[in-house]
């Protein structure tokens, strides 16, 4: 097998693997809250506060996570996900209590915390190191369709025989499915193997540890970024509404936001993939407030256009969150570096729907200036990022056009004279 076939067989298993990881997680409360709630004589938002709950337990461990992926590859901690997964699934599918739908859901957090996309990232980092850019926009492009998978499958089956098979449904697809792709991955080298293959790569950057001031403001950005991302998950459709648009009219303009978010990674991984990936995460976090102040300002006419540029930012910096901190900090010790960067953004993730519920019960329509807020601080801390850093991005851009499997050697000559 050629080095591109293999890493093409790395991405589709990857991406196959995570579009079931987050189908069956992340997107299950939007289908089997109701049906469960209404089976356990619950209210949906406890079905939530239990989700809530994973959703912290995911963000703490994380980093324990990726310091095992660093040390050991992923291969054997996303096949270790793929079980975790099914058996939080199958408690679940038991729970005949609010406690044991939250046991269900911390374990669930347990898998969820190793083994969606920044375990995903740190495999590929941890096999690829430096050339693992467009690998991630790859994952990212397959995994873009874990809504339009998971909603549909989840409701059909509940419709059809209940919440309850749903979830067994799920769990047997992890084991079946999900576990064989895990292991399929390449194993990563260890020990000495490791000390030699790094030590072979002569045209991978020298990134000095980062300091303080970089790290915060990209884990500041991260975290602001998703509770947008999340806030809008969950409130999107009756935003909208508040806007006058009506109910058809609303989930329609949120049906686009999955496509567009797709997209939007092509764009990148096509047009954007020669520039820094810092240019294309500022971008991307402009384009949410750029929506939402059309949506402002000309009510629901801006409707179609907020959808559309909120899920392009949505889905560029989903890969921004794997590739910034790759170019920005390097490659040795991603894993738990990313596991840390994380921490806040999940926990900003768990608060989002409560949090942006609130504003929207008091402010309506008018609490969008809230995420318009959020999504330009994040730009402008992106823009100090840049300042704080200069000189390495310069040297970093240098080094993925040397090192990008897929440049021409005339072209890379041009690229090192125009540097």
């Amino acid at each position: 097998m050629s080095r591109r076939t293999g890493r093409t067989a790395t991405v589709i298993a990857l991406g196959s693997a995570q579009t079931l990881a987050w189908a069956s997680s992340y997107y299950l409360p939007a289908m089997l809250a109701q049906p469960m709630a209404r089976s356990l004589g619950l209210s949906a938002p406890d079905i939530f506060a239990t989700f809530s709950v994973a959703l912290i337990v995911s963000a703490l461990i994380g980093p324990r996570a990726g310091r095992l992926i660093d040390q050991h590859g992923g291969r054997p901690v996303l096949a270790g996900t793929s079980l975790l997964f099914a058996a939080g699934l199958a408690l679940m599918a038991g729970s005949t209590s609010f406690t044991g739908v939250l046991l269900a859901w911390v374990v669930m957090g347990i898998a969820m915390g190793s083994g969606l996309y920044e375990a995903a990232f740190a495999t590929i980092v941890r096999l690829h190191r430096m050339e693992s850019r467009h690998m991630i926009t790859g994952i990212t492009l397959i995994a873009g369709f874990a809504s339009t998978v998971g909603w549909p499958l989840s409701a059909w089956v509940s419709a059809q025989w209940g919440w309850r098979e749903a979830c067994w449904t799920w769990a047997a697809l992890h084991v079946m499915v999900g576990l064989p792709l895990n292991l399929s991955l390449p194993r990563a080298e260890t020990g000495q193997e490791l000390i030699a293959a790094t030590a072979d790569v002569k045209d991978e950057p020298a990134i000095a540890e980062p300091g303080l001031a970089p790290v915060l403001a990209l884990s500041f950005v991260f975290a602001t970024t998703w509770f947008t991302s999340t806030a809008m998950a969950a409130h999107f459709p009756r935003l909208l509404q508040g806007f006058g648009i009506g109910v058809a009219g609303a989930v329609g303009i949120a049906a686009l936001i999955g496509p567009s978010q797709v997209a939007a990674r092509l764009f990148e991984f096509g047009f954007l993939r020669r520039v820094h990936p810092l240019l294309s995460a500022r971008l991307a976090t402009l384009t949410h407030p750029l929506g939402a102040l059309g949506l402002l300002i000309l009510g629901a006419p801006a409707g179609i256009a907020f959808g559309v540029l909120h899920g392009a930012g949505n889905g560029v910096l989903t890969i921004a969150k794997g590739t910034l901190p790759l170019v920005l900090f390097g490659a040795q010790g991603y894993g738990h570096r990313q596991g840390m960067l994380m921490l806040p953004a999940r926990i900003a993730q768990a608060f989002a729907p409560w949090l942006f519920g609130i504003a929207l019960d008091r402010w309506q329509g008018q609490a969008l200036w809230l995420t318009t807020a959020l999504g330009l601080l994040a730009f402008g801390t992106l823009m100090a990022v840049g300042q704080l850093q200069k000189k390495p991005l310069q040297q970093q851009q240098a080094a993925l056009n040397q090192t990008s499997p897929t440049l021409p050697p005339p072209q890379r000559q041009r690229s090192k004279t125009k540097q």
